[in-house]
Order: structure tokens, then sequence, then C-alpha cells
């Protein structure tokens, strides 16, 4: 199993670890319930190191990361941030990613861990043009910082303005005395915040800085548990369960990140407008458990007479709402909020609603 930079201090602090796509990572440490609240209501820091990222570099930049990703590259400036994913050519997905601008012959994409060696497979085959990539996830720690109180907490560690900085957007800076910091508001939480993106020798250093700078705050570790019950609440995708080589990000509800502008001429481009056009067999929707139920991964849906009308993709209880939410494949009947659907859960049919997402804003 590969180790973060941070393994050893995570074991000191008590963690419950577990092996996550390979990696040795604290699932919790006091608790998924009390991490997910303290991220709600004030803010907490998660190790994410196990994070993919790549350099894109050279006058063929830009065009290698327009082909490869859905979302349209045109539009950025220096400094901003865009969420995207890869189409695979058979219209799936091979991961979503975060684009990063730094100058028109700059970019750093930021992938999933589990997709690593294949995310770079994927955007190295398809570089015809010559671009010069770099896969430097080995080199690389990252910080998510999350929640409201992040950017205040974190002032005190750069003498660079972050408060103001808008969502999705990027400054390099010295931070806690660290030169070169990638400091980004972005996160995974819908809560707000920051990510952090540092060399791995300076590592443990800005962990326990960030620690210390939060202490007045309240701030806390948190695990790969709260991270995934504050993603689904905030209805954020989670590849390899709402998405993979299988759907498309139209069928996915990913169609605002997926530009059929003139110029962006995108791999499988063709398919998804097409399926934007035509329509599709399947959305992913929102629900939330009426009757007193956790839905789960793979839990099939059915109607009233007991059809089977989809999938879930993701479920929890969730801290917040303290009801069953959940993520799922249907059909066009119930893509409307209000439709009722049913999961079958241990022999009975347990009654859920369509929902809008994200499920809790706060």
């Amino acid at each position: 199993m590969k180790k973060t930079a941070l393994n050893a201090m995570h074991r000191e602090m008590g963690a419950k670890m577990v092996e996550f796509v390979g990696f040795d990572m604290p699932v919790q440490f006091e608790g998924i319930n009390i991490e997910h609240e303290t991220v709600r209501e004030r803010l907490g820091v998660f190790d994410v190191s196990h994070m993919g990222e790549f350099w894109v570099e050279g006058p063929k930049a830009f065009e290698l990361v327009q082909k490869v990703t859905s979302n349209d590259v045109a539009v950025l400036h220096d400094g901003k941030v865009q969420y995207s994913c890869y189409p695979n050519g058979q219209g799936g997905i091979v991961d979503d990613l975060l684009v990063y601008r730094f100058n028109a012959e700059k970019y750093f994409l930021v992938v999933n861990a589990s997709n690593i060696d294949k995310d770079f497979a994927h955007v190295s085959k398809h570089n015809t043009m010559g671009a010069k990539l770099t896969n430097v996830s080995d080199d690389f720690s990252q910080l998510a910082v999350q929640g409201p109180l992040a950017l205040k907490a974190m002032q005190s560690l750069t003498e660079t303005p972050i408060t103001d900085m808008e969502y999705y957007t990027f400054k390099v800076i010295e931070f806690a005395g660290v030169k070169d910091i990638i400091f980004s508001t972005t996160g995974y939480t819908g809560s707000g915040g920051c990510e952090i993106y540092m060399k791995n020798k300076d590592a443990v250093h800005l962990y326990k800085a960030v620690l210390k700078a939060g202490e007045a705050y309240g701030i806390k570790p948190i695990g790969l548990g709260a991270r995934d019950t504050l993603r689904l609440e905030s209805g954020f995708n989670l590849y390899g369960n709402d998405i993979d080589d299988t759907t498309s990000p139209i069928s996915a509800g990913l169609g605002w990140i997926t530009k059929f502008v003139e110029g962006n001429n995108f791999i499988d481009r063709p398919l998804f407008e097409s399926q934007r056009d035509q329509g599709v067999e399947y959305r992913l929707k929102g629900f939330v458990m009426e009757d007193r139920a956790i839905p789960r991964h793979h839990y099939e849906v059915v109607d009233a007479e007991g059809k089977v009308v989809g999938h879930v993709t993701s479920g929890t209880m969730s801290p917040m709402l303290k009801k069953g939410i959940g993520m799922a494949y249907v059909t066009k009947p119930y893509w409307k909020e209000g439709a009722e659907i049913y999961i079958p859960i241990r022999g009975k049919s347990a009654k859920a609603v369509i929902t809008k997402t994200p499920f809790y804003k706060g």
C-alpha cells in the first residue's frame, strides 16, 4: 500500500486507517457524523494527497486539454479553475477532473487517485500534437481545508489576501513560510474553503501549521468517511459510483460541463450532442427517503408495482437532514422533482421522492 507524507501523523492522532485505492488512508478520527458537522459549521482539514496531478505545457498545451476534456478551456483565464471530464471515445467517462490555467501554455490537471495511471495513458494517447505532459502525482501532497471558517482561519498563514478569492480560482503564494504553494478555492464538500498543493517534503510542516491556525476556530482532522457524506449531501458525483466508463455526462447531469461551442471539438462531441438533442434512457437524479431506510450503491429502484426503473449509485444517512439520501439512474417518467420511487431493502420497498440537489445548503 502507498502512504501519503502524513501517514505517520494520522496514526499518531489515532485515526482509523483503511485501504483506499491502494493508499493507507484515514477513514475517520473522532467519528463520521461529528467530523461532517464540523465541516458544515466550522472547518476541517482532509489529507487528499492521494489525488493525481499532471502538468500540460508548451505551445500545444491548450490544444491537448481542449481535445481531451468536455468543458470549454477557452473561457479560462490565468488563475481560474474549471471542473470537467475526460470522454473515453465510446460514450463514457474516463474520469472527472479539475483544470487549472497558469497561463496560455501551462495547465495543471487534478485527477482521482483511482484513475491516475488510466488518465495519464488516456491523455498521452491523444497527445498527437506534441504537448509536454508530465505526471507529478508522486511529487505533490494536498490538503483540503473545508468549511465556512476555512479561508478566515488560513489568512493568518499568508500575507496574500485570500478571504475574498472567488470560487474556483487559485493563486501561487507563500503559505506558512513555504513558497510556491498552489492555493485554490475549490473543494468537494459544498461548504466552501480551499485546497492547498505542496511538495511532499513540506506536507508535515503545513499540516501542523493548518491545524495550529485553525485551533481558535474549532478545526478538526477529517477522514474519508465524512468526505463521502459531505459530497453526497452536496450532490457531487463520485467516480466509480455515479459516473464511470459506461455513463455519459449527459445522462449523469453533467451537461453543464459539456460545452458544444464553436472550436471545442472534444472527444465524443457528436455522440453527446445527439444525446442532448434526442434524449437518453436514464438520468442521474437525487432522491430523499420518506421511509426510514438507508439506500446503498447497487440497490434497485422500482415503481409502485415493483417494476425495476433504475439503480442506486450512491446512498447514505444524511448527518444534517437525518434522512436517507441518494442518487440513482432512473427512466424518464421518474426524472421530475417529486416523483415517487421505491428502494427494495431487505424484502421491503422503502418509499423515496426524487429531489433536486444539493440536498443540503449551508
